[in-house]
């Protein structure tokens, strides 16, 4: 399948003012400009006339199908309150992928997103990032695991002080974190020596050590919920001392030591910030944050953090960005290429690319505008929403 004339944002390199795209077995495998395209005979073609394509939006940190849409309990799977080093807890078990809010996200042009558990728990389990068509979830893992969910602040000292039990305090939930990175490293190690020699035992199967392992090995980042800039720097100083790789997810006040943290290296999730102030550790949310963040040279995303801001919002919230000071580039990368690139899965998804998952939607004006919506979304070059423009 060929899609002709078209402006093609690629999110790698220079836009194509006047290019065309070829779809073949779910995959990209020809972008150029018109006076190169020479298709076969038999290809199908589809003239887009001057139309715009950006590569599918990427929703970096959500809990998409955690809570299911307008249920209380009874869809509420998103934190395992009675636990607080639960390392072993895997998203792709509790995600309901045939929740409304998947419709809602692909027909906003959101391909690919980061789901899994929430905050209640300094360990809170695995995160996936699977597309966003919906049905059986086995079928829409990109890659699962994708990260081991942290989470310092507010939410843990909350949730645990409400049960009348540690975590209190935040050295509390700082310890708890510690001790469970050095309890899964001594559990790696006993395992190695006993592979190595037969005169050692194993040590008693624990779920949490196993799940921990490629973490303390430096094979699965940790994705770290922090708010405040005193929580934003425990976080790194966890995953300097035990030589992490680490994304702050949030950083709500990371804007006001961004300076600070380009100098760590680190990596931002930044959102979520079209919506209230809702507890103490956002008084100082602004949706200036991403570009002061990007402005001093830290890679980062934009995302939801859905159910907070709903997921269909995502490109809005990239538009409210460059209102209040981004680039409009840098924004438009910040909800493709660059959390492709954070999550490492940059080859398969976040660009127009040869050899890229042919994911990617069809706009007729600014795709970070309140009025925007797609005219076409494909996810692995298969339809998944279409107001005639492909087959009307």
């Amino acid at each position: 399948m060929n899609f002709i004339n078209a402006y093609i944002y690629t999110a790698e390199g220079q836009p194509i003012s006047n290019g065309y795209i070829t779809v073949e077995n779910g995959k990209i495998t020809k972008v150029g400009e018109m006076e190169d395209f020479s298709p076969f005979a038999d290809e199908k073609i589809i003239d887009l006339k001057g139309k715009r394509i950006y590569p599918g939006f990427i929703d970096a940190h959500t809990h998409l199908g955690m809570w299911d849409d307008g249920l209380g309990f009874e869809g509420d799977d998103g934190n395992e309150d009675g636990e607080t080093a639960a390392a072993s807890l895997r998203a792709i078990d509790a995600i309901n992928s045939f929740d409304r809010c998947f419709t809602e996200a692909h027909e906003a042009g959101i391909t690919s997103v980061v789901t899994g558990p929430g905050s209640a728990n300094p360990i809170g389990g695995t995160m996936a990032a699977i597309k966003t068509t919906g049905g059986r979830i086995d079928n829409l893992i990109i890659q699962s695991p994708v990260s081991m969910k942290m989470a310092l602040g507010e939410n843990p000292k909350t949730t645990h002080h409400n049960r009348d039990e540690s975590p209190m305090t935040r050295m509390a939930t700082a310890k708890i974190i510690r001790e469970a990175l050095i309890k899964a490293k001594r559990y790696a190690d006993d395992v190695q020596k006993a592979s190595e020699d037969e005169e050692y035992d194993l040590p008693d199967f624990d779920a949490d050590c196993e799940a921990l392992i490629p973490v303390i090995r430096g094979e699965l980042p940790v994705h770290i919920h922090a708010h405040r800039r005193d929580d934003i720097f425990t976080g790194i100083r966890i995953a300097e001392e035990f030589g992490l790789k680490y994304v702050l997810v949030h950083a709500t006040e990371g804007y006001m030591v961004a300076d600070e943290l380009a100098k760590c290296g680190t990596v931002i999730f930044s959102g979520p910030f079209l919506c209230d102030r809702s507890k103490p550790e956002l008084v100082n949310q602004t949706p200036a944050a991403p570009g002061i963040i990007a402005a001093a040279g830290i890679c980062s995303a934009i995302v939801t953090d859905h159910p907070v801001i709903p997921i269909q919002y995502l490109p809005l919230c990239a538009g409210l960005a460059v209102r209040e000071g981004m680039d409009y580039d840098s924004a438009l990368r910040a909800i493709t290429i660059n959390p492709a690139r954070i999550l490492g899965l940059d080859d398969r998804i976040g660009s127009i690319k040869i050899g890229k998952d042919a994911d990617f939607s069809i706009f007729d004006t600014d795709p970070l505008t309140l009025a925007a919506k797609p005219l076409a979304v494909l996810i692995d070059g298969k339809t998944v929403y279409d107001k005639g423009i492909l087959n009307g």
